[in-house]
């Protein structure tokens, strides 16, 4: 390994004041071909000769590299617009604008309609000098066909699940406002209380997109606070009985004492209600919560406090447990939008917590998450 020589102050030649010095028994990075870059690469020489076309490229463009080497870039390339036009003629990057640098990634077609997506950089020796080199990137849009995908099926799951509340709500009140006086008191009420029943549907549902756009961008805000997690499952308990659940269906076991919780109150609520909510409507038999205190699988961490919601259903298929985290699974046919587990744990994970999918001893579900435990470090 050649290193310049040194100055009479000890730093290298050729080193900038400051920068570390080379070590001169490190050993030289290992050198990165072309084929080994994920992305296609072709480039192109001053005469618009293609010079190199590597494995990616070969793969993309289903063109062996042999073919394309030494044929001039729009005929290796022959890429047109979404508009059907021929891309390097409308381009002209050797005798076009002497100022420009660069074409940003854009969307344009191969032969035989294959989508994907392109960027260039044109080399200069100097500012306005001719094109010494063109640079081409060309990558596969089937990653960004998946993402689009998933918005689509997202957009059309919501509109799907808003129709249903808003139709109910529209008729009803428009009912109500056109025969108010052919209503009795209790059929008002009746209708009254469908119609709050659907808006609240309908607020769950926009809460929901806006978690899941503030996991998806790492914006969920959290406001931590003292929490007794113990005190807000038993809370979670009283209002199923309240509403007509057999107090039987529930078994609480607390473990104390419990180390002192930080977290977000209402985030906490959250998840604890998506579970509860999935074990008694797919789950069966007695819905068993525990509540304990666990030592940190991280190195650092005084301790943990572990909640898992067991059901003595027919459980979670093996194959099903690697997605029942992923937008839109459903364990079941019975409604919802398959987004709660997808926003609970992106609120586990929030709280630097980690959740987990398995089998109850019973043979039902099993959904266990934990969560650091001890004052924030900004309180310290």
């Amino acid at each position: 390994m050649s290193v310049g020589t040194r100055t009479p102050t000890g730093t290298p030649s050729g080193t900038a004041p400051g920068a570390r010095p080379p070590r001169e028994d490190a050993p030289d990075p290992p050198a990165v071909g072309p084929d080994e870059l994920p992305d296609g690469l072709v480039v192109a020489d001053e005469r618009g000769r293609v010079v190199c076309f590597n494995a990616a490229a070969e793969r993309i463009t289903a063109t062996p590299a042999d073919e394309a080497l030494g044929l001039s870039l729009e005929r290796a390339l022959p890429l047109e617009d979404l508009e059907g036009r021929r891309w390097w003629r409308l381009t002209d990057p050797y005798d076009g604008l002497t100022i420009r640098t660069r074409q940003p990634e854009r969307n344009l077609l191969l032969p035989g309609g294959r989508e994907v997506l392109v960027s260039a950089r044109y080399v200069r020796e100097r500012p306005t000098g001719p094109v010494r080199r063109v640079v081409v990137c060309l990558r596969d849009t089937e990653a960004r066909r998946r993402t689009e995908r998933s918005h689509a099926e997202l957009i059309a799951t919501v509109a799907h699940e808003l129709r249903s509340p808003l139709t109910s709500v529209k008729g009803f009140t428009a009912t109500l406002l056109a025969k108010w006086e052919r209503f009795t008191d209790d059929q008002k009420r009746l209708m009254l209380e469908t119609v709050d029943a659907d808006a609240d549907r309908v607020t769950r549902l926009i809460a929901e997109l806006l978690d899941i756009s503030r996991i998806d961008s790492g914006r969920l805000e959290l406001r931590r606070q003292p929490v007794d997690i113990a005190a807000a499952v038993d809370r979670h308990i009283q209002a199923y009985v309240a509403a007509g659940q057999s107090p039987d269906r529930f078994l609480l076991r607390v473990e104390r004492p419990l180390p002192g919780l930080w977290a977000d109150p209402d985030k906490i609520d959250q998840v604890l209600g998506n579970l509860l909510e999935n074990a008694v409507r797919h789950g069966g038999g007695t819905v068993t919560i525990d509540v304990t205190a666990q030592a940190s699988p991280r190195e650092g961490e005084e301790a943990v406090t572990s909640v898992t919601v067991s059901d003595e259903g027919p459980g979670i298929p093996e194959e099903s447990m690697n997605r029942v985290f992923t937008r839109f699974w459903r364990g079941s046919k019975r409604g919802g939008t398959g987004l709660g587990l997808y926003i609970v744990k992106g609120i586990v994970e929030a709280h630097s917590g980690v959740i987990t999918v398995g089998r109850a001893a019973s043979g039902g579900a099993q959904f266990r998450f934990t969560l650091p435990v001890g004052t924030p470090a900004y309180l310290l």
